[in-house]
């Protein structure tokens, strides 16, 4: 019976979905396409062709450069291009190294290798630094948390997530699968 459990709760873990977490650009057009099209989920190629546009061709201030990067990577890792995805985040990493995003984002990307001590890192470096939408980081860390059978921490930040984004279905699904009991 604790064997179907597990395997019920694996599978439900591995239908849930990391959450990217875009940044918003609002430098020059291209870039301000390419941020559009981040928020709205899309990661077809021209999509990201616009992302690679505003690199190559605005005039872009450190932030926004940094924030493009983070925007196509954020398609990529939608595209399963992790490689590429990862180049483009650690770039914008070292070029803005305040920016959370890059860091929560680079730890989705190290969760879909399977390296989960150090998407946690990164996840946990991201939101110290700061992100315009957190409840992605809570919950990117959820997911992480289940990854490294910690179901406590797993079911405390599945519940952050809702907190601050009470409207996102997700983090409500997750909380589902979890039976809480008071010592």
């Amino acid at each position: 019976m604790r064997a179907l459990a597990l395997l019920a709760a694996a599978l439900a873990l591995a239908a849930a979905t990391p959450a990217a977490a875009s940044v918003m650009v609002v430098g020059n057009d291209i870039a301000v396409d390419c941020s559009k099209a981040a928020f709205a989920g899309r990661f077809d190629s021209q999509s990201i062709q616009t992302c690679t546009r505003a690199l190559q061709e605005d005039r872009l201030d450190r932030r926004d450069r940094a924030g493009t990067l983070v925007n196509r990577g954020v398609m990529l890792t939608r595209a399963k291009d992790y490689g590429a995805a990862r180049a483009d985040l650690d770039r914008a990493a070292d070029l803005e190294p305040t920016l959370g995003e890059a860091f929560v984002n680079r730890g989705v990307v190290m969760m879909a290798d399977r390296d989960y001590a150090q998407a946690l890192a990164e996840i946990e470096r991201g939101l110290s630094l700061g992100v315009d939408e957190p409840a992605k980081a809570y919950y990117n860390r959820a997911l992480v948390h289940e990854s490294l059978d910690d179901a406590k921490s797993a079911w405390l930040d599945y519940r952050r997530a809702q907190e601050l984004a009470p409207e996102w279905e997700a983090p409500r699904r997750q909380l589902t699968r979890f039976t809480v009991s008071k010592p």
